[in-house]
């Protein structure tokens, strides 16, 4: 009996498409990319703000010399604050320059923002945070100006976008993301029934 073959007739066994598996590969690719992106954003700016919390709060020698820190009795807000010399709340942050409630908030603001951006966790919470501290930092050293109050000229070298916006900007996107599911703890959190029933803790 003779074995004919059929051109024309398809078997069972379809194979998949090389063009279609390397459009999906490639998609992963890119997703798995700005995964990794945001989640390395995310915990560099977490360090940022948790090493400006310790170096306030211990005096590492940096921009807190030692002896000086938040422990030692020294103000995290005094200098920064009480040499504010231009813009329009400059006479308000030196009347709040070493108050002991804003050294209080402006700590555990730092803190806090360093901590859920470490863990990934709280990312919108610590966005507005976050973003509200920048803009105050941002009104604080004024860039708009080009002369501070005593005329000396500012050193200002952009009117709008310094880095406290960007730093915002980051802050903002990495949440917007959910930069906390890759390399911290975002998907554990999510799952919260407390987290769950209350999205603006995710």
């Amino acid at each position: 009996m003779a074995v004919h073959e059929h051109p024309h007739r398809r078997l069972g066994l379809r194979l998949p498409s090389l063009h279609r598996t390397s459009a999906d590969s490639t998609a992963e690719a890119v997703t798995a990319m700005r995964a990794y992106v945001f989640a390395s954003l995310r915990l560099l700016t977490g360090f940022v703000f948790l090493w400006a919390f310790l170096d306030k709060t211990f005096g590492f020698g940096y921009a807190t010399p030692s002896g000086r820190g938040w422990v030692d009795g020294g103000s995290p807000t005094m200098g920064f604050l009480s040499g504010v010399a231009v813009g329009p709340m400059e006479s308000t942050f030196h009347e709040w320059a070493g108050d002991g409630w804003a050294d209080w908030l402006f700590m555990l603001g730092l803190l806090g923002v360093g901590l859920a951006l470490i863990a990934g966790v709280g990312l919108r919470l610590a966005a507005v945070a976050g973003a509200a501290m920048m803009a105050l930092m941002w009104v604080a050293e004024w860039p708009p100006a080009k002369h501070l109050s005593d005329g000396a000229a500012s050193m200002s070298t952009n009117p709008f976008a310094d880095y406290h916006v960007v730093y915002a900007v980051v802050l903002v996107a990495v949440a917007a993301a959910g930069a906390g599911a890759t390399w911290g703890l975002g998907k554990a959190w999510a799952r919260l029934p407390f987290v769950s029933r209350n999205h603006w803790l995710l």
